[in-house]
């Protein structure tokens, strides 16, 4: 009789904290988050502000409000766009991040943020103009801050050439960093570079000869994993040692969802990893559909920050991107 009581009361205390588990959980915005100023956020980052104890997202911003943009001018000048939450599933708009490297005409892109002794560490895309089309040079900043909103410049980048984009940095197993990013000379193929101590780097040379842009490396489920925008979706690549990577058959985000703004293939993300599960936020161009192929609008060029749940089963990775999602970040699932 004791056991049994013993049992229902475990079973009461486990059911209790589950339900209240679960009643912290958020149902995530769709889309997640659209920016006010120019609606044009894109290439998230998400990263744990430890003072603020919030959640913050760095975010590309291209002007889709707005006429008169020749070329692709409209990617073009502007500075990366800020956004807070308590959670990861509500997401407000905070301002725009102080970088202390601009010239008269700059365009800020595609931001990295990580954070090591308590300093955050920005690799970012800087592309020296406003331009009409995609022949300029553009390299990599290194920034650091310790409040997540100004941040002083430390370094232009040596790496492959004159046109990288996309910096993704993860800490390596034996210590020091790797930094993969974008060689848009070569193909857009991923090239990579290490660091003793995030100041310093060398670069190493290819890493994948496909094409692609975005490369986000992260580990889960005793694996390695890199996402790499391919612009049919993203493809998924796993490692065991950060050196070799190995393509799975299914690209995913390919096939557009049915949520809002979400009817398009999903672009340049960031994975948070939460305990056993794994969060991908991602982008899209809602208006970029079959049906309006060739146009080039305020539709087409507005983009929208998306999230999906990761799924992971036989070494694959997927996600139901019309599943809702249902997170809190500050807990471990």
């Amino acid at each position: 009789m004791k056991t049994l009581c013993y049992i229902l009361l475990l079973f009461s205390i486990v059911s209790c904290s589950s339900f209240k588990k679960i009643n912290q959980l958020k149902l995530a915005d769709k889309p997640l988050f659209r920016d006010p100023i120019y609606d044009g956020a894109a290439d998230p980052v998400i990263v744990f502000n430890q003072k603020t104890k919030k959640w913050v997202m760095f975010y590309t911003n291209r002007r889709a409000k707005g006429e008169g943009y020749d070329g692709v001018t409209w990617v073009h000048g502007t500075r990366i766009g800020i956004a807070e939450s308590k959670d990861g599933a509500k997401w407000t708009y905070t301002d725009t991040a102080n970088i202390n490297y601009r010239d008269t005409d700059y365009t800020h892109w595609a931001p990295e943020v990580i954070e090591n002794k308590g300093i955050y560490h920005m690799y970012l895309t800087y592309v020296p103009g406003i331009f009409t089309d995609w022949q300029h040079p553009r390299y990599i900043l290194h920034l650091t801050s310790i409040d997540m909103f100004d941040w002083k410049f430390e370094s232009k980048l040596q790496l492959a050439k004159d046109k990288v984009i996309d910096a993704c940095v993860y800490p390596l197993p034996e210590g020091g960093w790797r930094m993969w990013y974008n060689n848009e000379n070569d193909g857009k193929s991923v090239y990579y570079a290490d660091s003793k101590d995030l100041y310093s780097w060398t670069d190493k040379g290819r890493a994948l000869s496909t094409r692609g842009e975005g490369p986000k490396v992260f580990r889960w489920k005793n694996r390695y994993w890199m996402v790499v925008d391919m612009w049919r979706g993203l493809g998924v690549y796993s490692s065991d040692d950060l050196l070799k990577w190995t393509k799975q058959p299914e690209n995913i985000l390919e096939i557009p969802g049915t949520g809002v703004d979400d009817g398009v293939m999903g672009g340049h993300p960031d994975v948070v990893v939460n305990g056993d599960k794994a969060y991908i936020y991602y982008f899209t161009h809602p208006g970029r559909t079959p049906e309006n192929k060739g146009k080039d609008g305020f539709e087409q060029r507005r983009s929208s920050i998306q999230l999906a749940e990761l799924k992971y089963e036989n070494g694959i990775i997927s996600c139901d991107r019309n599943a809702p999602v249902y997170l809190n970040l500050n807990l471990k699932n």
